[in-house]
């Protein structure tokens, strides 16, 4: 009996001291990495695609055609796991990556302004819809696992959370910067409204 009342007076003090708010702060973040992995594994997986449509069209272009698939591939050779958001250098790398994958996107995007039979595909344009779709989605995701990164930061350096924390082993996680968030904030858009201009206009 007197042990059961010491485990239960150690539960009361680290439920005092934040260790549940630790917990469900910590499950959130990971719950809202998934989602913003899951996006970018979207992304990822129509890229192939358009790459081949444009290529139907634009097989020259091969310099544009070529960064989008070793883009591609760059992201394809990070190890996207939940523990990515543990390791500030490897989260780093990861969000880089992506950076360069818009990019990119954007360059092949941008190619089809002097296509018009390319432009005016169905393929393509079905493509580009989901990708802007994509791309607003990875947004809505990633604004959602920066709150939940700025909620638990905060708990993890908040006292008396802090002492609790250390005492765990729980430590800040890392979020997006200003400037990979502006690098990447904006989806790749394509206006097809505006007149094209034939090839070496």
């Amino acid at each position: 009996m007197f042990r059961g009342l010491i485990i239960l007076l150690l539960i009361t003090t680290l439920s005092g001291c934040g260790y549940n708010t630790l917990q469900s702060t910590d499950e959130n973040i990971t719950a809202t990495w998934a989602e913003v992995l899951n996006q970018y594994q979207r992304r990822a997986d129509l890229v192939p695609n358009l790459v081949n449509v444009v290529k139907g069209y634009a097989a020259h272009e091969k310099e544009v055609l070529t960064q989008v698939t070793e883009a591609r591939a760059k992201v394809g050779a990070i190890q996207a796991t939940p523990e990515l958001i543990n390791d500030e250098a490897a989260f780093k790398k990861f969000i880089a990556a992506q950076g360069q994958m818009t990019s990119a996107i954007s360059r092949l995007l941008a190619v089809s302004e002097n296509y018009p039979q390319l432009k005016a595909d169905g393929l393509f344009r079905d493509l580009q819809a989901q990708l802007e779709g994509t791309e607003n989605r990875i947004t809505v995701a990633r604004n959602r696992y920066i709150a939940a990164v700025k909620d638990y930061n905060i708990t993890v350096r908040s006292f008396p959370t802090n002492l609790t924390a250390m005492l765990f082993g729980h430590k800040t996680k890392p979020s997006f910067t200003v400037e990979n968030e502006k690098s990447i904030s904006e989806p790749p858009k394509v206006d097809f409204d505006t007149p094209a201009m034939a090839p070496g206009q």
